[in-house]
């Protein structure tokens, strides 16, 4: 009966060692995460159609979507294109396209402040 017990911790033991260790989430991936989000939901705010400054919010998205990719994590880029979004939102002529636009500098700037959550 004790190898029978014996046994089943080797074998439970054996099963979590296959398993790969769980990453560890940094401060930096829960803040990239987050401007993710921000951007997907910001690219569903923009009207199908044409419209006065599109090329600008377009460049925008695929600067940030460019720093995205990159493996490292600088806060002074993520800054700098919360400045450069504020400077879109400011040549934006549609005043109900500029309100979301807003939406998403404010949401942007709450993503750069997350932290991982400490238990």
């Amino acid at each position: 009966m004790a190898h029978l017990q014996e046994e089943k911790v080797v074998n439970v033991t054996e099963e979590k060692a296959k398993k790969p260790a769980k990453k560890e989430l940094t401060d930096n991936d829960v803040k990239r995460k987050a401007v993710k989000l921000v951007i997907a939901h910001l690219k569903k705010k923009l009207p199908e159609h044409d419209y006065l400054g599109k090329e600008h919010i377009v460049n925008w998205i695929g600067k940030m979507e460019e720093l995205l990719a990159k493996e490292e994590f600088n806060m002074i880029e993520y800054i700098e294109m919360r400045r450069e979004l504020n400077d879109v939102i400011e040549r934006t002529v549609d005043g109900e396209l500029r309100f979301k636009l807003r939406d998403s500098w404010y949401s942007l700037g709450k993503a750069l402040d997350k932290k991982v959550k400490r238990h």
